[in-house]
């Protein structure tokens, strides 16, 4: 049984806080479960761990213990960050709008070995390999152990925007290696050390974290074509969900509306109008990580994405450590996604408590924020204002136009989450992903999807017919293309209201 080895150089982080804060943590006695420490202007601190928080003291913070910190740790750069020369740790600031910090967020970092094992064969199969997840799921974390890992056969170059790999200071933490790391001078110029470390260094393996501009994914498109194994994360709990974000839809080959003849139409099943994979995937392979110990890895994105685009069911392999910490892999078909608007049932309350998410609403309603919130018992914060928020909900007509402050998001690597329509299922379904929710779907397409592939298994066990349930035309139509793609034979009886698909053997 492989044993994760765990460094955090936790004295480092907590030698900077002012000493009552340093001490409430060490009495607190819990530093292996220690997530980040936040300090905000006139507010009790408090301490976030991975399945609690705890007020550490009944003082309110002061300028001088913000001060206290700022002065004892590295520079904050462009992108509001600092750290801890030779440490993982990152600490990240709030400013008012002089520009004076009025709030830190002092996150652990840890370098964990052994991490990697469980996709160790995916990582040295030369493909590209893009690693998404809700943020503290350990995506950077296991991008650092690939470095290391890879790096002790090939030249490995890592692009770190925001010294998360690799830790704060010109040299770099032991954790990555004989990886060399590029630094990079603000966030803005991510794709910029992208190119250059292609063109200057001779690079067999890019590693970059956070792609989250259009510039960065034409950058990384760029690389892969080039013959460089790319290996990355970007914003997104699922593979569906990065295909519905505009920015970075063409890491997995871009999504475009085609309209068909006649004919194919009625082919096909489908209408004449549909969406349709418009390139090439830059990434090769996807991985989910759904928590900390499981993932879901799609080996073929392209065929990943063709597959969600027609509404089929979506295998993937799940790969799980057991309570034993041995590794499981299994075959799975994950629920199919769908790209429709649908109603959400709100799932039960978790068993550990989740971090509250600062949103910032632009173009859309708040008040249906809060009830999409509250249907789902979220603890979402509407931000005031964009410098406090930590991610960013918006509609696609305002997303296309570009308006400031898009860009400053943009600029500021804060997440843009983009709704079709200004509806509280849209804002349940944005959440959901948001909190990586296993959320039961219960639209009538899923439900309709579902119906047919159990008749479509019956008549090849030998049922003569089966009888659908009454569904509007565009259903119907989905429903004659999987039952054609099965073999059998479909027809449509009954008035409209009421009319339905049977299922049958020729």
């Amino acid at each position: 049984m492989q044993q994760l080895k765990i460094t955090d150089d936790l004295e480092a982080l907590l030698v900077v806080l002012p000493p009552p804060i340093e001490q409430a943590l060490g009495e607190a006695n819990d530093g292996d479960e220690l997530l980040e420490i936040v300090l905000d202007l006139g507010r009790q601190p408090e301490a976030r761990f991975i399945n609690h928080e705890i007020t550490l003291n009944d003082d309110e913070v002061t300028d001088k213990e913000i001060e206290h910190v700022v002065s004892r740790v590295g520079e904050f750069d462009g992108d509001n960050r600092a750290g801890i020369e030779r440490t993982l740790h990152r600490i990240s600031a709030i400013r008012n709008r002089k520009g004076y910090i009025v709030g830190l967020t002092c996150r652990v970092g840890r370098a964990v070995y052994g991490t990697i094992d469980i996709i160790r064969d995916i990582i040295e199969s030369d493909k590209n390999i893009l690693l998404l997840g809700r943020p503290g799921v350990g995506k950077t974390t296991m991008l650092r152990e690939a470095a290391r890992v890879l790096a002790e056969k090939k030249r490995v170059v890592i692009v770190d925007t925001s010294n998360e790999i690799a830790g704060d200071g010109d040299i770099p933490h032991p954790a990555i290696g004989r990886a060399r790391r590029m630094q990079v001078a603000t966030p803005s110029l991510q794709h910029e050390v992208m190119i250059e470390a292609v063109e200057n260094h001779m690079p067999e393996v890019i590693i970059i974290d956070e792609i989250g501009r259009e510039l960065e994914a034409v950058a990384a498109r760029t690389i892969a074509e080039r013959g460089v194994q790319l290996i990355g994360t970007a914003h997104g709990n699922t593979l569906d969900n990065l295909m519905m974000n505009p920015t970075l839809a063409d890491l997995v080959g871009g999504i475009q509306s085609v309209t068909l003849s006649d004919e194919e139409a009625r082919r096909r099943g489908t209408q004449k109008s549909i969406l349709e994979r418009k390139a090439p995937p830059t990434f090769d392979v996807v991985v989910e990580i759904q928590d900390r110990q499981r993932l879901a890895v799609h080996h073929d994105v392209a065929a990943a994405v063709d597959a969600i685009l027609r509404g089929r069911s979506l295998p993937a392999g799940i790969r799980y450590r057991d309570e034993q910490g041995e590794i499981q892999i299994e075959e799975a078909t994950l629920p199919l996604p769908s790209l429709e608007e649908g109603p959400i049932r709100p799932p039960s309350k978790p068993a550990a408590p989740l971090a509250a998410l600062h949103v910032y609403p632009y173009g859309i309603a708040r008040n249906r924020l809060d009830q999409a919130a509250s249907r789902l018992h979220l603890p979402v914060v509407i931000a005031d204002d964009l410098e406090k928020a930590q991610v960013v909900i918006t509609l696609k007509q305002y997303y296309r136009k570009r308006p400031r402050v898009i860009a400053d998001a943009e600029e500021g690597g804060i997440p843009i989450y983009v709704l079709r329509s200004n509806t509280i299922k849209q804002m349940q379904s944005c959440l959901a992903d948001i909190f990586g929710l296993e959320v039961e779907e219960m639209d009538p397409f899923a439900v309709a999807m579902r119906e047919t592939q159990e008749a479509i298994k019956k008549v090849l066990a030998g049922a003569k017919s089966v009888n659908l349930s009454p569904q509007n035309s565009y259903i119907r139509r989905r429903q004659h293309q999987m039952a054609r793609q099965a073999n059998l034979v479909s027809h449509s009886h009954g008035k409209e209201s009421r009319r339905r698909v049977r299922i049958y053997r020729e």
